[in-house]
């Protein structure tokens, strides 16, 4: 690890969404409760935190959360501790959901993590440089999503910079890239492009496995393979 970057001591992993692309196997599970080779994906995602050493995952929930805090409990069996985040009456969305559990992430850098990807990415890796507010992963684009998200150059993530990758789902933030911002139904691309304008947003490409499990044949296919 650089002498210039820390590693997040904390994770959130978002599992609020309703995954309307996934009905209707979404109407009665959760979406990171849905199984992957006989592993439901968000307990793929605790069992790699912990592996990579982190000892405390807050996890947002709206959609049939009450599966989710019954099938993963207080994180015991994994060797962490598992707090919930309530959205209750809605989801709210992905920044809106990092800003409500903020009090459970600061002070220090935390790891973001999809609830809804299947991947090898190695989370131990995940540093911050200190002098930015944001890390993300990028992935080359897969075939649902061409265009990609963001470009990178000389380690920065930028918004108009080619070719262009997908945003992997994985992240670091500091608690400061939420700054100026309250708590409420808020999405995650306009504050990654603040702080991409401000050069504040590093990023770094990661060839490996990854998988969007958004449609009921995306899944059916990690399923065959």
């Amino acid at each position: 690890m650089s002498v210039s970057a820390e590693r997040p001591r904390v994770a959130m992993i978002l599992a609020a969404g309703r995954g309307e692309r996934l009905r209707p196997l979404t109407d009665t599970t959760p979406k990171p409760l849905l199984r992957v080779r006989g592993e439901p994906l968000i307990e793929r995602h605790v069992v790699a935190l912990a592996r990579a050493g982190i000892k405390r995952i807050v996890i947002n929930l709206a959609w049939l959360g009450p599966q989710i805090i019954d099938f993963l409990g207080d994180g015991a069996r994994y060797g962490v501790k598992i707090v919930y985040s309530e959205e209750q009456p809605r989801a709210l969305e992905t920044a809106g959901g990092i800003i409500r559990a903020l009090p459970h992430l600061s002070p220090g850098p935390f790891a973001v993590v999809n609830g809804d990807i299947y991947t090898d990415f190695p989370l131990e890796t995940l540093e911050a440089a200190r002098d930015r507010d944001a890390h993300l992963v990028l992935v080359p684009n897969p075939p649902q999503h061409p265009r990609g998200d963001f470009g990178l150059e000389q380690g920065l993530a930028l918004a108009t910079a080619e070719p262009r990758y997908t945003f992997a789902g994985i992240a670091v933030y500091r608690p400061e890239f939420f700054a100026g911002y309250s708590e409420g139904v808020l999405p995650l691309k306009p504050l990654l492009l603040r702080s991409m304008a401000a050069k504040r947003c590093t990023a770094q490409i990661y060839s490996g496995q990854w998988e969007d499990v958004g449609t009921p044949e995306r899944l059916a296919g990690l399923n065959q393979e």
